[in-house]
């Protein structure tokens, strides 16, 4: 059975159409969205996202937050960033976990480490799904 689904960032809408089987990584722990899934809303951590469409395999994403709402048989993702495997430019992510590594190195305020820290999951997550 298929649901309408519908992924949405500031910038782009990177999915929208039916699906199958959504998982991604809530604030809680991975969750799975199937079709006739009850009303359900939260927030989504850093992680991937994983899309099946009927018949098909998994298309993997990285994914840096937002919310996951299920109204009515009907799912909308929207992530603060969210990137297909494919998309993934392994060298920025690079630079990107390398520069946040540094940062951690350095003297810096609580703050400037927190960011730091999310900017270093962050990359290494676009690092994981785009090298798969």
């Amino acid at each position: 059975m298929e649901y309408d689904l519908k992924i949405v960032t500031p910038d782009k809408v990177a999915f929208d159409g039916k699906a199958e089987r959504l998982v991604a990584r809530s604030v809680d722990g991975d969750v799975c969205i199937l079709a006739r899934h009850v009303n359900y809303m939260t927030a989504l951590s850093i992680g991937q996202v994983k899309v099946r469409k009927a018949g098909e395999d998994f298309r993997v994403a990285s994914c840096s937050g937002g919310t996951l709402i299920v109204t009515n048989g009907s799912v909308l993702l929207i992530a603060s960033t969210f990137e297909w495997a494919d998309e993934i430019d392994i060298e920025r992510a690079q630079r990107a976990k390398e520069k946040a590594e540094k940062r951690m190195q350095d003297k810096a305020t609580d703050y400037e480490m927190r960011v730091a820290e999310f900017k270093l999951k962050r990359a290494l997550n676009r690092l994981s799904t785009g090298m798969k």
